[in-house]
């Protein structure tokens, strides 16, 4: 096969931008190995990370099941990050991925099913007591979602917004966030280990995200636009979707599927982190809402209760 020359010169021209001899490169070519799809992908490494603490069969489906979660936030962050850093930022590009975002949460949405009928409750009813302090409440990546995907006051416990404001120090917002009250004791005020493990472990980095953020998140990029721009129906349209599709679909299916165990015993569960999951998870109580100026009144008003099976789309 002959050699593109062409290819050669573009080759000399980036290496030379970066005063790197190019032939030193094309030597290494002799002695690299070719590339496999299980290095490529780290096959082993991943399939290696499952560990369980009991004896109990499901343990592993729940596992799995949660770090595959964790999998996908991680590719929604790197969605949201295109759109918060983009500096030719266009309503197309925006609405593309605020779509592939909601693609993801409508497959974590779908997905529950898996935790829904893939357990047996007697079994996750023994190995979740293994667990505590843990729970899903500390995934951080899914906090940082949040941070980039609206503004901070709407993430603010909602008995608390009329104190907070641009101007509150960073700190003072994070212990008036809305998850806040699931990591504290409900008759004390005291943050429960759950809350504390999470905080030692990531309050550094939320505080840092929460400010890389404070003017990059979906909404302030959003309102950014030029006014004709903001009323493209598309993205609207895109915005309404990825906020009812996060904030009422998926909190639901995650609360009907916790339901299902945490239900299902003679007495009422806890969840695992000790938290009163019922308020805590329904959109109803906390009304969290991404975009409230792209809701009516009414819409807002009934948020998690009259329309938990669908959004109007604008037209």
């Amino acid at each position: 096969m002959e050699i593109n020359k062409d290819i050669l010169e573009q080759l000399k021209d980036k290496y030379s931008a970066m005063d790197q001899d190019v032939n030193t490169h094309l030597e290494g070519l002799l002695y690299s190995t070719p590339i496999t799809y299980w290095d490529y992908i780290k096959t082993d490494s991943l399939l290696n990370l499952q560990i369980q603490r009991t004896n109990q069969p499901d343990e592993m489906v729940f596992i799995m099941y949660h770090q595959i979660n964790e999998l996908l936030f991680k590719m929604i962050l790197w969605e949201i990050e295109q759109v918060a850093f983009k500096e030719d930022l266009t309503t197309k590009f925006f609405a593309q991925r605020l779509d592939r975002i909601s693609r993801y949460f409508d497959m974590l949405s779908s997905s529950f099913e898996i935790m829904g009928k893939g357990m047996e409750v007697e079994q996750y009813m023994k190995f979740r007591n293994t667990l505590t302090p843990a729970s899903g409440f500390q995934s951080a990546q899914y906090r940082m979602i949040e941070f980039g995907s609206t503004e901070l006051i709407n993430l603010i416990d909602i008995r608390f917004r009329a104190t907070i404001d641009r101007n509150t120090p960073f700190s003072h917002a994070y212990d008036h966030l809305y998850w806040q009250a699931a990591g504290k004791d409900y008759k004390t005020g005291k943050k429960t280990m759950l809350l504390k493990n999470f905080e030692k472990r990531y309050m550094d980095d939320f505080i840092v995200f929460m400010q890389t953020y404070n003017k990059l998140n979906l909404y302030t990029r959003y309102k950014s636009l030029p006014e004709d721009e903001r009323n493209d129906l598309t993205l609207k349209n895109a915005m309404r979707h990825y906020d009812h599709t996060v904030n009422i679909s998926w909190v639901m299916s995650h609360y009907k599927a916790a339901g299902k165990y945490l239900d299902s015993g003679k007495e009422e569960a806890e969840a695992t982190g000790g938290s009163d999951w019922k308020k805590y998870m329904h959109p109803k109580y906390q009304k969290r809402i991404f975009y409230p100026s792209l809701w009516s009144e009414k819409e807002i008003e009934n948020w998690g209760v009259d329309n938990l099976e669908g959004y109007q789309k604008l037209s």
